[in-house]
């Protein structure tokens, strides 16, 4: 199944643009296979090779009987997250409980798809036997294994590629006794949870999705409050409208999708992530209506499309900025982070300009402030990877492509009708205040710097090269910016203009620390154009500490002494734009940061040759 993938120019463009079409998501997932593959090899040669062996051995015989069984189970949901972790960081491999061992539940699968007789150990968690793909087997007691016996019908055995379970008995053997599953593992049983397959057909496009919760490497949820009956007629909904409305993408997804896991429901909205090590996986709690389903499996699926490219290509090299702002993010990103974000708002962006034009009355004009906000967002994260990420040659060529599918769209035309310059208006006041408040929320002001830029404007002296950006490292769960943010940003969609920048700058003075005085101010500056506006959006942090240090000298004059003037924050970041020049505006990189290669061709690559480390993380959702 291991061999070299050539990725055309023509299909990385396309890719690149956003869409690919099924030959692409086809030649990805097969690459991502020999991924899959290579890195089952190096699990053999390591430490838990000796644990993950039988199981190796069991797919290997499947392999050879009915190749589409084994293949199903390599591209899988579960396949690739095992071995990344079984490689990155096996917790036990010289215990009973090393992960090499979870890979005998994945055999099974294959041997009962198959219809493969087995015999394989598997270990039991806490009473249950998950088996992924198949289900769960509840109340094994303390049992830490269990042999799983896979007898297939006489007439099936050795049958080529069949499709399914094909009435194998599969039965579970532990100290306490044995438990049969039932014929059909798609039905409930004594003990048996299984897992449900939705299915969804519309025009001659058909999607057959596991509703996955018998993955141990996947953090599933059981589907109580939403069960197997509601994800199906969800899936159907959203499955008509994508095939209706975004055709060529239903293709891609019903080349590469292979399984939805459900996630616990957040407090409010929607959660959703993709394992980069789980190709076509869709994470999310229960989307609630099938608009939010299609939106969101066009968002994750585009996380795999990238991840999937990254193992055959490099789009940029080590270094750059570390934690880099996204606009779709309440946290610091790497670069890597921010690439698949941009990406992944492609898909959103093709969904939000569909039904800016398709819905009526308010629900359009919803449709059209999320298009608007989805294209800025796109926007300015290109412009955040063209200043400070190390492209190769490809890279660039990638980030082309794309930003010329964005500016395309917007040739498009307002679809939704929604008020044009207004509505423009009133989204880029938005992200404005957004950046203001991330930077006071991660970007540190040094002390000694701030200090150094008073004492240079108390000696009405320029400000000079200003200090270097330092922000810090998101640690644990990352909340929004806050309650206040929010309604502050809900005001303005209908307002007709931001607060005047004066008023604004008046209430920073009276109340320096509070971040929504500092959001005002620069979505203010920006629609008014003030000189200092750019600071207010990208500086605001270093704009703060320079007023707050100045302000301190007010609290610390001689007796009897006149106070200052006090400063005035659109003076002080028009002093420090002065001092910033051009290259800190934003979308205008710094000369020499995107660094790019020197070879722009991507045809003939192998992906053995530059596949990415399989000691990455799992990402989530950008």
């Amino acid at each position: 199944m291991i061999g070299p993938y050539v990725l055309p120019d023509d299909v990385f463009d396309a890719l690149a643009a956003g869409e690919g079409g099924r030959p692409a998501v086809l030649l990805l997932r097969g690459a991502r296979r020999s991924r899959n593959l290579l890195l089952l090899r190096r699990a053999l040669d390591g430490p838990c090779g000796r644990a993950a062996e039988p199981a190796a051995d069991l797919l290997a015989g499947v392999e050879r009987i009915a190749p589409g069984a084994a293949r199903s189970v390599i591209d899988g949901p579960a396949f690739g997250t095992w071995a990344a972790r079984t490689l990155r960081d096996c917790p036990a491999h010289h215990r009973d409980r090393c992960a090499g061992r979870d890979l005998a539940a994945l055999a099974v699968l294959a041997a009962v798809r198959a219809a493969h007789p087995a015999r394989i150990t598997v270990p039991v968690r806490e009473g249950r036997l998950p088996l992924p793909g198949l289900g769960t087997v509840t109340g094994l007691g303390e049992a830490p294994e269990a042999l799983v016996v896979v007898e297939a019908p006489a007439a099936a055995a050795g049958a080529p590629d069949t499709p399914a379970a094909g009435g194998c008995r599969v039965r579970v053997l532990t100290a306490a006794g044995e438990r049969v599953l039932p014929r059909d593992p798609a039905r409930p049983g004594h003990g048996w949870q299984p897992v449900a397959v939705l299915d969804a057909r519309h025009r001659g496009l058909a999607l057959r999705l596991p509703l996955e919760t018998a993955a141990p490497e996947l953090p599933a949820l059981e589907t109580a409050s939403a069960g197997p009956a509601a994800w199906q007629d969800l899936l159907r909904q959203a499955w008509e409208l994508l095939v209706d409305n975004h055709p060529r993408r239903a293709e891609e997804l019903a080349a590469g999708l292979n399984g939805i896991v459900p996630l616990p429901a957040p407090a409010r909205g929607v959660a959703s992530a993709t394992s980069r090590h789980a190709f076509g996986t869709v994470l999310t709690s229960w989307p609630a209506d099938p608009e939010r389903l299609a939106l969101t499996l066009l968002h994750e699926f585009q996380h795999s499309k990238l991840s999937a490219l990254t193992d055959l290509v490099t789009l940029c090299e080590p270094g750059g900025g570390p934690r880099l702002y996204a606009p779709w993010r309440p946290d610091p990103r790497p670069p890597g982070g921010l690439l698949q974000g941009i990406y992944a708002h492609l898909g959103d962006l093709a969904f939000w300009q569909d039904r800016s034009g398709s819905r009526h009355g308010p629900a359009r004009a919803d449709a059209a402030w999320r298009l608007a906000q989805t294209r800025a967002h796109v926007e300015r994260g290109l412009t955040e990877a063209a200043a400070h990420l190390r492209l190769t040659a490809l890279g660039a060529r990638f980030l082309d492509r794309l930003a010329r599918t964005v500016r395309d769209g917007d040739r498009g035309g307002d679809a939704g009708g929604s008020g044009g310059e207004r509505l423009a208006r009133a989204v880029a006041r938005v992200q404005a205040g957004d950046e203001a408040v991330w930077r006071l929320r991660w970007a540190a002001a040094d002390a000694d710097a701030a200090e150094r830029l008073a004492a240079r404007w108390r000696a009405g002296r320029p400000a000079g090269p200003l200090p270097a950006e330092d922000v810090r490292a998101a640690t644990g769960a990352v909340a929004g910016p806050g309650p206040e943010f929010g309604r502050w940003a809900a005001r303005q969609r209908g307002a007709e203009r931001a607060r005047p920048a004066r008023e604004a700058a008046d209430a920073v003075l009276a109340a320096p620390h509070r971040a929504q005085g500092w959001a005002e101010l620069a979505a203010a500056a920006a629609e008014e154009d003030r000189p200092g506006a750019q600071a207010l959006r990208t500086r605001t942090e270093l704009v703060r500490a320079l007023l707050l240090r100045l302000t301190a000298d007010q609290d610390t004059r001689p007796p009897g002494t006149d106070p200052p003037a006090p400063p005035d924050p659109l003076a002080l970041a028009a002093w420090l734009a002065a001092a910033a020049g051009p290259d800190a505006a934003a979308g205008e990189a710094p000369a020499g940061a995107a660094r790019t290669g020197e070879d722009g061709q991507n045809t003939g690559v192998s992906m053995s040759q530059n596949a990415r480390s399989p000691l990455a993380k799992t990402s989530a959702t950008g």
